[in-house]
């Protein structure tokens, strides 16, 4: 795995705080009439935070765990959209999901360390991507990483741009 990546992954809790909090509280909960063109699931800022989390674990975590330790698992999707409604994700409290997101990527980042050249081509089938390496995961992670990040960009732009009251 490639210094950058590790850096990716690293820095990435401490991002999505930035980005949650440049979110003002009374808006973390807002939606807009229309979710065209957001760059990842339409969750609200509270709701964007806690599918990062559930998705480390219960995805993620359960994928590597699987690839590593299986041969050629298939690895089905997360359907998100039923976490949330489960979770009720509304109702989180982002301190607490923030204090989840930052053990939960340690934990990745232990997984991964110090993994062979063997490990890192161990091979999968996740659906809805087909065949992967393990390595391919972890850059699916990172892609999906960006993904909440923009999300949350998102959110602020529709925000500012009118679509809500001026904060």
């Amino acid at each position: 795995m490639t210094s950058a990546t590790v850096l990716a992954l690293s820095a990435f809790p401490e991002q999505l705080e930035r980005f949650f909090l440049a979110v003002p509280e009374p808006h973390q909960h807002w939606a807009p009439a229309s979710w065209e063109g957001i760059p990842s699931e339409s969750f609200t800022a509270i709701e964007q935070i806690c599918h990062v989390r559930d998705i480390e674990v219960e995805g993620y975590h359960a994928r590597f765990r699987r690839m590593l330790e299986e041969d050629t698992p298939y690895l089905e999707s997360i359907d998100g959209y039923a976490l949330a409604r489960q979770r009720r994700y509304s109702e989180a409290a982002p301190e607490v999901v923030f204090e989840d997101i930052r053990a939960a990527r340690c934990k990745t980042l232990e997984r991964l360390q110090g993994l062979s050249d063997l490990q890192w081509a161990r091979t999968g089938y996740l659906e809805g991507y087909g065949r992967l390496t393990v390595i391919g995961l972890v850059h699916y992670l990172c892609s999906h990483d960006q993904q909440h990040l923009a999300g949350l960009q998102w959110l602020l732009g529709r925000m500012q741009s009118g679509a809500t009251a001026p904060f």
